[in-house]
C-alpha cells in the first residue's frame, strides 16, 4: 500500500498534467478560433470588392433584352480591337454628343500608335496612357467613346476612399446602372497578382463580358488587391493629384460628398 507522501506525489504529477491538457486545449481553441476569424475577413473582404462594381450595375444586366445588345464572336473580330459594326467618329471628335449606340465601335485605333487621354473634371486635368497591346477592344472603345463626348458632362458616381474612383455612365438613372447600349467581352490581366496598381484605369462591369462605358482609377490598397476580373486598359501618368482630390470627396458607402463632373475627354495619338 503506498504511503502518504507516495500518494500526495501521485495526486500532485495527476494535478500538473491535467492542468497542462486545460492550457494545451486553450491554445489550440485559440488557434482555431484565430484561423477561422482570418478566413471569414478574407472572405468578407473578397465578396465586399466584388460587388463593389456588380451592385449599381445590375441594371445594365437587366435591359438586355430591352435595347441593350451583346456583341458577337462574327462583330468582335477576334484578337482585334473591333466590337461592333458602328462608324468610328473622326479624330478631332464628332460634332454632336451621342450617348446610345446600336452596336459597339468598328477598329478606330491604329495597333502601331500611341493614345493617351486627358480628362478635365471638375476638379482639375489629368492624364491617363491607354494600353492597347494589353486591352485592345477596351482601349478602342474608350477612344470611340470619348470622341462622340459620350463621357462629357457626367459624373464620377461612386468614390470610395482608399479604393477607386468611378465614373462612365451617361444613361443611367441613378447614375452607375447604365451603358452604351453594348457590352463586350473581358481582356483580363495575367500578370501578378497584384494584376493592378496606384493609378490603374479598368473597366468595371457587372460580370463576365458585360463591359460598356463605365470605368475606374484605383487610388488605394484594397484597389490594388482586386482580383484580375476587371479589363486593364491604361495608367495615370500626370495629375494622380486631381485623382486624389477627387477621392478626399468619397465615402465608406461610395456616395461622394459632392458632385464631381467629368467635363471632357481629349484623345491624343502619336
Amino acid at each position: 500500500m503506498p504511503s502518504d507522501k507516495r500518494q500526495r506525489q501521485d495526486e500532485g504529477r495527476l494535478l500538473r498534467l491535467e492542468e497542462q491538457r486545460v492550457a494545451t486545449q486553450k491554445v489550440q481553441r485559440k488557434r482555431q478560433f484565430r484561423t477561422l476569424g482570418i478566413i471569414l475577413a478574407a472572405v468578407l473582404a473578397v465578396a465586399g470588392l466584388v460587388a463593389i462594381f456588380s451592385s449599381d450595375d445590375a441594371d445594365e444586366v437587366d435591359t438586355a433584352g430591352e435595347g441593350t445588345t451583346t456583341t458577337t464572336a462574327a462583330e468582335d473580330g477576334g484578337g482585334g480591337p473591333a466590337i461592333g459594326t458602328t462608324p468610328c467618329p473622326p479624330a478631332e471628335g464628332a460634332a454632336e454628343r451621342t450617348t446610345t449606340f446600336e452596336s459597339g465601335p468598328e477598329a478606330c485605333i491604329v495597333p502601331t500608335s500611341t493614345y493617351t487621354a486627358t480628362i478635365a473634371t471638375s476638379r482639375g486635368d489629368f492624364t491617363v496612357e491607354l494600353l492597347p497591346e494589353l486591352a485592345p477592344k477596351a482601349v478602342n472603345n474608350f477612344v470611340f467613346l470619348a470622341r462622340n463626348h459620350y463621357y462629357d458632362g457626367t459624373t464620377f458616381h461612386r468614390i470610395i476612399p482608399d479604393f477607386v474612383v468611378q465614373g462612365g455612365d451617361a444613361t443611367g438613372d441613378p447614375p452607375g446602372s447604365g451603358g452604351p447600349g453594348y457590352t463586350f467581352a473581358d481582356e483580363l490581366p495575367t500578370e501578378g497578382p497584384p494584376f493592378y496598381e496606384i493609378g490603374s484605369l479598368a473597366m468595371a462591369n457587372s460580370g463576365a463580358n458585360t463591359n460598356g462605358s463605365q470605368f475606374y482609377v484605383v487610388t488605394g490598397d484594397q484597389g490594388v488587391e482586386l482580383p484580375a476580373q476587371y479589363s486593364l486598359f491604361g495608367k495615370v501618368t500626370e495629375g494622380m493629384d486631381v485623382v486624389e482630390a477627387i477621392e478626399a470627396t468619397g465615402t465608406a458607402d461610395g456616395a461622394p460628398s459632392e458632385e464631381i463632373i467629368f467635363t471632357s475627354a481629349t484623345i491624343t495619338e502619336s
